[in-house]
């Protein structure tokens, strides 16, 4: 939150007063300020479209809460998915860990999701029954990190 006017200042090219004013917000109001860096930032790198777009996602994903169309999709075999996935295993295949150790740590931390529900058992198995109304599974890593899975 501290670095929020700096990083504006440095990486935009907002005018000050518009700076100014996103200054003076405090508390949560500070998250706008969050808000228009990243877009800002995103737009330099990735030109406006794709700005738009990722704001748009991360607005869905965070605020609404729904299953954005452009989060990150993998598919699963529906009669792997019936059968059951370990939960380490579909962490890695996801590509949210790089082994079944690191999946391990983020279960054990409590960092990891599915369906926006906290799992702590790392010997679970994922199966169909997760599968929700959208006809996806969200798998989620921290707060920023999310995949769905769809089986085929």
């Amino acid at each position: 939150d501290a670095d929020v006017v700096r990083f504006l200042k440095l990486f935009t090219i907002l005018p000050m007063d518009e700076i100014a004013r996103l200054a003076a917000l405090g508390g949560s109001e500070i998250n706008e300020a969050k808000k228009i860096l990243a877009t800002e930032v995103t737009t330099l790198l990735h030109g406006r479209e794709a700005a738009e777009q990722a704001a748009e996602t991360a607005r869905k994903t965070f605020e609404e809460g729904a299953l954005a169309d452009t989060l990150p999709t993998i598919e699963v075999a529906s009669a792997e998915l019936e059968a059951g996935i370990g939960l380490l295993g579909l962490i890695v295949k996801a590509g949210l860990a790089a082994s079944n150790g690191e999946a391990r740590r983020h279960v054990q931390g409590g960092a990891v999701k599915i369906n926006d529900a906290g799992v702590s058992d790392e010997r679970m198995s994922v199966d169909s029954a997760e599968v929700t109304a959208d006809g996806v599974i969200k798998l989620s890593l921290g707060k920023k990190k999310h995949i769905l899975i769809k089986p085929v």
